[in-house]
């Protein structure tokens, strides 16, 4: 049940940090405006506070695991927002981010 909320919690995380981003940048790069501008930081800070919510304690391991997702989101957002259309080095590259998110947030520690 752990690991099913943490998952979600980088889905959520992955949403706000790569939605804030995407909205920062319309509003600057195609400009869209303050409002656009506004709602990005507003998704960005949502972001740092859903990361907190792990319940790993150490934040250099959340952060690091969350850098998988990142990368794995990044490119379904582009995918979604903006057409784009990964190729298969994009893919392979997204799938060992999320391998190496597994070991870094999932690997047995002994505890």
């Amino acid at each position: 049940m752990q690991t099913t909320r943490s998952i979600a919690l980088f889905v959520l995380a992955a949403l706000f940090e790569i939605g804030g981003a995407w909205l920062v940048w319309q509003g600057v790069r195609e400009h869209r405006g303050w409002i656009w501008i506004g709602g990005g930081v507003l998704a960005l800070g949502l972001y740092g506070f859903v990361a907190t919510l792990q319940p790993d304690a150490e934040f250099g391991r959340v952060l690091a695991a969350y850098g998988g997702v990142f990368v794995a989101g990044s490119l379904a957002w582009g995918m979604v927002a903006d057409g784009y259309r990964p190729d298969r080095w994009d893919v392979l590259g997204a799938l060992v981010c999320l391998a190496g998110m597994a070991v870094i947030m999932y690997a047995p520690r002994g505890r």
